[in-house]
């Protein structure tokens, strides 16, 4: 086996504690099937609106309840899958605390604030979820950070916003060595404060999510991505197409998002995808959106326990055929055995010298 200087990683950004981030997030293979319950919003939304069905309340889910559902999912699902995105607010130290995951998969934790302000032409910018940050999920022993950064290039102020919002966590994840997953949405039916028929916006989808791609796939090192078209808009010939741009475009290995469609729809998406070069999904509605239509626990326990649980094993199963991370950097396993460091790297490492004492050389004899 030949012998590659662990330079050849850092060259990539892939120092210690990165790399140790997407090993615990990756299948054996270095594909990710990574579940996400982090959805604040929506999860409150859907729990209101089924509660409010099966009792006549119309009141707002307690902290307590919306805690409990990501606990119970997360017990579910966690075994099956890589890795599980959590959010800060309700799900990491409850989730963690309940050993509702194994030690087996790694965690993944959100740093952006749900519902960000607006600028004055109606678009997100977006902002750390207050009392959070990248060091602290780094200290309380999660594997990776992710953020959602809403982008648009065509509207051009909250881009310039985004953009920047985006180098600031890319940086403060290299600083504290964290993994950093980056999440761009496009935005739904307003440019520049004018609102846009649904089929105008279909139809400039995938140029949208291929040029964001491209300015944004630098800065992460896993980036989570929208499927570039819409079925019924574009031919499956044309959604081939794209995703093999959107391949070419992204600078690091990426994975595809679920955006709430209907799991079947999902995992065709998710197919295409992975012939096409991705390296595994992200995905949290599609899986179980249908969980908060029950009112009670006892349903929503056993709707995750069969019908979740069978959608992550099917998709865990696709996603497995696609490209290995390693690989988009042009990595084998067989490089990634061979890396070695050499004497002090634990000296130079975060930005230390090699040295003893006041300036002295290092010595060759000691014993660390």
């Amino acid at each position: 086996m030949a012998t590659t200087s662990i330079t050849r990683l850092y060259g990539l950004g892939l120092t210690p504690g990165k790399l140790r981030g997407l090993q615990r997030i990756s299948n054996a293979n270095g594909t990710l099937t990574m579940v996400a319950t982090d959805q604040n919003s929506s999860m409150i939304s859907m729990m209101k609106k089924a509660t409010k069905e099966a009792t006549g309340a119309d009141r707002e889910p307690t902290y307590a309840e919306i805690a409990d559902a990501k606990v119970m999912l997360s017990r579910a699902l966690a075994p099956h899958c890589s890795g599980l995105l959590v959010d800060g607010f309700y799900g990491y130290a409850s989730t963690v605390s309940a050993f509702a995951v194994p030690p087996s998969t790694g965690l993944l934790i959100r740093v952006e604030k749900s519902g960000a302000d607006k600028n004055a032409a109606g678009a997100p910018c977006g902002e750390v979820e207050p009392g959070w940050s990248v060091g602290k999920i780094k200290r309380c022993g999660a594997d990776a950070v992710k953020l959602l950064a809403q982008f648009e290039p065509d509207e051009l102020d909250s881009a310039e916003r985004n953009f920047a919002f985006t180098q600031q966590i890319y940086d403060e994840c290299i600083k504290h060595d964290i993994l950093f997953l980056l999440e761009p949405l496009h935005f739904a039916y307003k440019i520049n404060g004018v609102e846009e028929a649904k089929d105008k916006v279909a139809a400039r989808k995938a140029k949208t999510v291929i040029d964001t791609a491209k300015y944004l796939s630098r800065y992460c090192d896993i980036y989570k991505a929208e499927f570039p078209g819409t079925f019924g808009v574009e031919s499956d010939a044309q959604l081939v197409d794209n995703l093999k741009r959107l391949n070419d475009a992204c600078v690091k290995p990426w994975v595809l998002l679920s955006a709430g469609v209907d799991y079947d729809k999902y995992k065709k998406q998710v197919d295409m995808a992975m012939k096409a070069g991705a390296s595994g999904i992200l995905g949290g509605r599609a899986f179980w959106k249908e969980f908060f239509t029950y009112a009670s626990p006892a349903d929503r326990q056993k709707f995750a326990e069969t019908e979740c649980v069978k959608r992550v094993q099917e998709t865990d199963a696709i996603v497995k055929s696609g490209t290995p991370w390693f690989a988009k950097y042009g990595l084998t396993m067989e490089d990634l055995h061979g890396i070695r460091t050499t004497d002090g790297w634990h000296a130079r490492y975060g930005g230390g010298t090699a040295t003893k004492g006041a300036g002295g050389p290092s010595d060759p004899n000691a014993v660390y």
